[in-house]
């Protein structure tokens, strides 16, 4: 993520993310379950935690499969003159690179429109279909931050907190415009704190 789109990128993601969960609560509990097993009781997840929660990472990554923070990456231009799926590209052309539309390209994806996370358990799929932060020598430097942020913030999120929906009705899942395709409805949700959340409040009030 660029210098200055950082902040919102993964703050829009996380907020696809959550949608997700609170629509499809199997997954949640999927997700809870890993982190309940996987971390230590009494423990915060820490970035020496993320490489032993693969779920959660398949949760993220068909998070920005679904809604990729940059919908159109970042703009380039060809250095030569080239042909791209059958199209003379000259040199100097800008070359805008549609990610929403190749990540849901019924040809490169099975159930296209679905929130399956579990298509990414296997490490079957190719990496080169999933391109939230571009590829290659001009991808995004900052993928791996944000990646990382967004494993501890989500898992933090799931950990601490029992979360569901403040209707019956499903959260809204409606993009919006905007270079970051934002929600054209902010997610609203209801929040239980899990006793690892009153052991933290506890502590820091003991601290003060």
């Amino acid at each position: 993520m660029e210098e200055g789109r950082g902040t919102d990128t993964s703050a829009v993601t996380l907020e696809w993310a959550m949608s997700n969960l609170i629509n499809h609560p199997d997954v949640l509990k999927k997700a809870r379950v890993e982190l309940d097993t996987q971390i230590e009781q009494d423990k915060w997840i820490d970035e020496q935690d993320v490489f032993k929660l693969r779920y959660l990472q398949c949760i993220i990554s068909e998070t920005f499969r679904l809604y990729p923070p940059g919908p159109l990456l970042v703009p380039h231009s060809s250095s030569n003159d080239c042909t791209i799926g059958g199209y003379d590209i000259p040199r100097d052309t800008m070359l805008l690179v549609n990610a929403w539309v190749i990540h849901r390209d019924p040809e490169l994806w099975e159930d296209t429109t679905s929130f399956k996370p579990e298509r990414f358990e296997n490490g079957e799929v190719d990496p080169h279909k999933l391109m939230p932060f571009g590829l290659g020598r001009r991808a995004c430097p900052g993928a791996g931050l944000a990646q990382r942020t967004m494993n501890l913030t989500l898992g933090s999120l799931i950990q601490c907190f029992e979360w569901e929906r403040t209707t019956k009705e499903k959260v809204d899942m409606t993009e919006g415009n905007g270079l970051i395709m934002p929600k054209v409805i902010p997610l609203e949700a209801m929040c239980k704190a899990r006793p690892l959340m009153h052991k933290v409040l506890s502590e820091s009030m003991h601290d003060v």
